[in-house]
């Protein structure tokens, strides 16, 4: 398994609506493998491969790009830098931790912190008290001098390494940089091994996913797909302190088929098709389903006149954090059942 790839793409910075970055990282490593290649007006990365067959429909697998982070809102004469979250954040999860600004020129390493006492002279209160995402300022080190370097609209990420163990992958930016290596091994595969595809396979890695699906909103239109297919995280909290009814799903259990999220409910024929797909081939999986959130597959579902919808996703521990957490094994399951599909 490529995980060389992925850690390329999970360390390469990019938030929602300046994924120029990691979008150029991906047209470099896919351009010889498709037909036809453009950005929309969203900075979405629309990459075709055409089928032969007259008969053909279009196939379309959305992959967001786009990683939750802050856009620089204020840089005070101190140079001390304040910022607006880009996606979800918990805050709990923001105490001193080191981040990257990203700047026109160059990345400044910094840290970020929230405002107020530290531990030594809180009061019992003050520790109580947990401080939203706009409390919380990053500290260059650069003093003043800050202020010559950073402009409002600069973005930051969190920067921290990759890390393979050995039965799991964990690093930032997981979310959705999954999707995005899922995405570029398929087209390797289909290319590299001359596959003839019934159907037209459309990829899509999408901008702006983390604040409304936006990308995959307007390039699903552009594609108007027979069949859409998000690929994505979803939740694995199958660690302590969590009911085991709220899991959503379990590490090492295999792919998720995902049913429902507030977004959408995905088509049951297709629902049904991937299920009995993934038990001749011997592929484990998990049924998932998920309260809260959603996804690009259901851009690609409402697109135009409407399209078949499903989401192929990987459970993921501690989602939106410096620690997200996928297992090899179902990453390697939800790669087998797309090339399966695809075949099919």
């Amino acid at each position: 398994m490529n995980y060389e790839l992925l850690k390329k793409l999970c360390e390469t910075p990019s938030v929602a609506g300046r994924e120029q970055r990691i979008r150029d990282f991906i047209h470099n490593n896919v351009k010889g493998y498709f037909d036809e290649i453009k950005v929309d007006a969203l900075g979405s990365l629309i990459c075709k491969k055409f089928s032969k067959n007259k008969k053909k429909k279009k196939i379309l697998l959305l992959c967001h790009m786009d990683e939750i982070g802050f856009l620089v809102s204020y840089i005070n004469p101190k140079g001390y830098v304040f910022v607006d979250p880009v996606g979800g954040f918990d805050p709990r999860n923001l105490f001193s931790r080191r981040v990257l600004v990203c700047t026109e020129k160059e990345d400044l390493k910094a840290v970020m912190n929230p405002q107020g006492k530290p531990v030594h002279t809180q009061s019992a209160m003050d520790r109580k008290k947990i401080p939203e995402p706009n409390e919380f300022f990053i500290d260059t080190g650069l003093g003043e001098k800050a202020n010559d370097k950073i402009q409002i609209g600069d973005y930051v990420v969190m920067d921290e390494p990759f890390l393979e163990l050995p039965k799991k992958i964990v690093s930032k930016a997981l979310d959705n940089r999954i999707a995005c290596w899922l995405g570029m091994e398929i087209a390797r595969y289909v290319s590299e091994n001359k596959i003839e595809l019934d159907n037209d396979l459309i990829i899509v890695f999408t901008s702006q996913e983390e604040v409304g699906l936006r990308g995959a909103k307007t390039a699903s239109f552009d594609v108007e797909p027979d069949i859409a297919i998000g690929i994505d995280t979803t939740l694995a909290c199958d660690t302590p302190g969590v009911p085991e009814q709220d899991w959503i799903t379990t590490h090492g259990k295999g792919f998720g088929l995902h049913i429902k999220d507030s977004s959408f409910i995905s088509d049951h024929e297709l629902v049904s098709k991937f299920a009995k797909l993934a038990e001749k081939n011997k592929i484990p999986y998990q049924r998932t389903i998920l309260s809260r959130g959603g996804q690009d597959g259901a851009a690609g579902q409402q697109a135009g006149s409407g399209a078949k919808a499903i989401a192929i996703v990987v459970g993921t521990r501690y989602i939106h954090t410096v620690t997200e957490m996928v297992d090899k094994s179902d990453l390697e399951n939800a790669l087998k059942i797309l090339k399966k599909f695809l075949e099919d």
